[in-house]
């Protein structure tokens, strides 16, 4: 699977230490409030894990799967919630924590979602952020890495379920794709 990869862009030193300087934040963000982080999965399992475990804080963790991507490398654009919460977030302060962000699409509706339910605030932390996709203004307050345009695998990100357990980000070489 490593033949796979055409370019490693971060690595495993890269992840850790940029994971310790977000979590920190957090902590630093959110002392005497009442936490909830919303892990989007199968994606953000690795990235929300690593960050957890850097917040110093007390936090509850809950989950959702959304999907716009199916099988396809692009966005559908149509958005589902395929797992919801099952904790409530009204008076929580609700970070929700993403993988990768690219149109925006999926985590301005989930944004909403949550102000909807009333959440006392709602905020983003996302590990790579694909800035130059973006459709929607979203505001996006802890960022991991910009990247640009390409396709990117591991720590968490797939192609076809596969490459998630690579410990680092790498563009995917382009014929294994197109």
């Amino acid at each position: 699977m490593h033949n796979d990869i055409e370019k490693v862009l971060f690595t495993k030193e890269d992840i850790e230490n940029k994971v310790r300087e977000l979590g920190a934040k957090i902590t630093e963000d959110y002392i005497d409030k009442n936490l909830l982080c919303i892990v989007i999965l199968k994606g953000a399992m690795f990235f929300a894990s690593d960050l957890m475990k850097s917040i110093d804080l007390p936090l509850d963790i809950d989950f959702m799967i959304v999907s716009s991507y199916g099988s396809e490398t692009e966005s559908s654009g149509v958005i589902s919630i395929i797992k919801d919460t099952e904790l409530d977030v009204i008076d929580r302060d609700v970070l929700i924590i993403e993988d990768i962000i690219d149109t925006g699409n999926t985590l301005n509706k989930l944004t909403q979602v949550m102000k909807d339910r009333k959440a006392s605030s709602v905020e983003i932390a996302t590990f790579l952020d694909k800035k130059e996709r973006r459709l929607v203004d979203l505001y996006i307050k802890y960022s991991g890495f910009v990247v640009p345009d390409y396709f990117v695998v591991g720590y968490g990100m797939d192609f076809n379920e596969k490459y998630r357990n690579l410990p680092y980000i790498g563009y995917l070489k382009k014929e294994l794709y197109s």
